[in-house]
C-alpha cells in the first residue's frame, strides 16, 4: 500500500484585513544587567510579601478543581479599601471591576462602548496600545495633539470631542509616555463635553502610575460621584511591583461595571490571580512606602537631566521622558552597549528611561554622560 499523495495547500486564513502584515506589541526583552525600558517597579517582593502569596495560593490551589469566584468580590472589595486609604475616595465593592491587567480592563471598555460604527478618542502622543485596543474592537480611532508641553488643551479637547462625538475618550494621567499628569480642570471640562455627546460617551482616565504621582496632585477618583460617565483605571503591576501577576482595576459607576460584567469571559480572573492580588493588598503600607523613594529618585533624575541641558518632561509617573537628540536611535545604542536598557518611544529626539534602584539610576547616569558628552 502506498502513501497518497499529499494534496496540495489551498486554503488561506480569512485574517481580517486591518491585521494584515502587523507586528504583535512588545517592547524589546533583552538580557543586559539594567532594564529601564517598561516601566516596572525595580524592587522585588519583600520575602515577607512572597511568603504570604504562596501560603494564599497554595491554600487557593487546594480548589482548582472548582471554578473560581466568577465576580471576585472578596478582591474587589479590598480593592476598595485600599483606593480609600490611598486616594481618600471611598467607592463601594460593586463599584471596581478586576481583571487580567490594565490592558484587560481596557479591552471590556472598548468591547461595551466601543464597536462598529463607534470612534474612540485620545491625545496623542499616549499610551500606544490605545489604538490597538480600538482595532481589536472594531473601533474607529481618532486623535487630537499635546501641547508642546505635552498639555491638553481644554478648549480644543472639548471642540474635537463635540466635533467627533466619539463612544470612548481615552486620557492618561500620569500620561505615557510623558509622564505628565492632567489638571482636575482639564478632565471636568472633557467630561462635561462628553456628557453632551449624542448617545453618550464614556471618560477613562488611566491611571496605571496613579500612585507615583506628585504631592498635592489629586487623583480623578475624586470625580467619580458626580460624573457617572467616568471610569478611573489602575493597575497592581507598578506601584506594588506586580507586573508578573497581571492584575488590574477600575473604579466607576455599579452601572458602568454592570456593563463590563456582560463582555468579561466567564470566570475570566483565575483563583490563583484573585489570591496573588489579596495578599499583596494586605501589605499596601509597606509598598506604598517604597513607593515614595521611587518618587524622590525621579525627581532627583529630572533635576540632573536638567542640570545636564538636557530636557526632561515634568513627570508624576515612574520614569522620565528626555531629550532631545538629533539621533535617538544612536543614544539608545550606546545605552545599550554600556548595558542600559532605555526605551525609543514618544515623539521624536525623546526616550523614556524608567526609575530603577539607586544602583541603577547610576548606572544609566554614568552610560548617559558617556553616550552624550555629558
Amino acid at each position: 500500500m502506498t502513501d497518497a499523495p499529499a494534496r496540495p495547500q489551498r486554503a488561506t486564513l480569512p485574517l481580517r484585513p486591518e491585521l494584515a502584515g502587523l507586528e504583535p506589541y512588545g517592547a524589546p526583552q533583552l538580557d543586559v544587567p539594567v532594564l529601564l525600558n517598561v516601566n516596572e517597579n525595580p524592587y522585588a517582593p519583600s520575602d515577607e510579601v512572597v511568603a504570604d502569596i504562596a501560603a494564599a495560593v497554595a491554600e487557593a490551589a487546594r480548589g482548582l478543581n472548582r471554578y473560581p469566584d466568577r465576580e471576585a468580590l472578596g478582591l474587589r472589595a479590598d480593592l476598595a479599601d485600599y483606593l480609600a486609604v490611598e486616594s481618600g475616595v471611598r467607592v463601594a465593592p460593586e463599584q471596581v471591576w478586576a481583571a487580567n491587567g490594565s490592558n484587560e480592563v481596557m479591552l471590556h471598555l472598548l468591547q461595551a462602548f466601543g464597536g462598529p460604527g463607534r470612534t474612540a478618542l485620545s491625545f496623542a502622543p499616549t499610551y500606544s496600545m490605545y489604538p490597538e485596543y480600538a482595532r481589536d474592537t472594531g473601533t474607529a480611532w481618532q486623535v487630537g495633539r499635546r501641547a508642546e508641553d505635552f498639555s491638553v488643551d481644554a478648549a480644543a479637547a472639548c471642540d474635537l470631542v463635540a466635533e467627533v462625538a466619539p463612544s470612548v475618550v481615552l486620557l492618561a494621567s500620569p500620561n505615557n509616555p510623558t509622564g505628565t499628569a492632567l489638571p482636575p480642570a482639564t478632565l471636568e471640562a472633557v467630561l462635561g463635553a462628553a456628557a453632551d455627546v449624542p448617545g453618550g460617551c464614556v471618560v477613562v482616565v488611566d491611571e496605571a502610575y496613579g500612585e507615583f504621582r506628585r504631592r498635592g496632585t489629586p487623583s480623578a477618583l475624586a470625580l467619580l460621584a458626580e460624573h457617572p460617565h467616568l471610569a478611573v483605571s489602575r493597575t497592581m503591576s507598578k506601584a506594588f511591583g506586580l507586573a508578573g501577576a497581571r492584575v488590574g482595576y477600575l473604579a466607576a459607576s455599579t452601572a458602568l461595571v454592570d456593563a463590563l460584567r456582560v463582555v468579561r469571559l466567564p470566570y475570566h480572573l483565575s483563583a490563583v490571580t484573585q489570591a496573588t492580588a489579596r495578599a499583596a493588598l494586605r501589605h499596601a503600607p509597606a509598598l506604598m512606602a517604597q513607593v515614595g523613594s521611587l518618587r524622590q529618585e525621579r525627581d532627583d533624575l529630572v533635576a540632573w537631566l536638567r542640570a545636564r541641558g538636557l530636557r526632561a518632561a515634568d513627570s508624576d509617573a515612574n520614569f522620565v521622558l528626555f531629550g532631545t537628540f538629533p539621533d535617538r536611535h544612536a543614544v539608545w545604542q550606546g545605552l545599550l552597549d554600556r548595558g542600559v536598557l532605555v526605551r525609543e518611544t514618544g515623539p521624536e529626539g525623546w526616550l523614556r528611561v524608567s526609575v530603577g534602584t539607586p544602583q541603577e539610576t547610576a548606572a544609566f547616569r554614568a552610560a548617559l554622560s558617556e553616550v552624550g558628552g555629558l
